[in-house]
């Protein structure tokens, strides 16, 4: 069953700071997180982002085409 579309799309709140943050600075680091659920959102792209799979992080770059995934898949 997907998110209703009033709603729109989950994302964790302080990824979305950090990522913005980063985006107006020009700066780019990897973004430690464990909000598997989140959405993957066009200003994410080409950011560095360490998802918590339960045991380790594993780091991955955000490319054009995952946009609408998840960071858990």
């Amino acid at each position: 069953m997907s998110r209703s579309l009033k709603k729109g799309p989950f994302i964790a709140f302080k990824l979305e700071k950090k990522i913005l943050a980063m985006n107006e600075s020009g700066k780019k680091s990897v973004v430690k997180t464990w909000a598997r659920a989140s959405m993957i959102s066009p200003d994410m792209v080409g950011h560095t982002i360490a998802v918590h799979n339960g045991k380790e992080f594993v780091a991955m770059t955000i490319r054009p085409e995952m946009i609408g995934h998840y960071l858990g898949e």
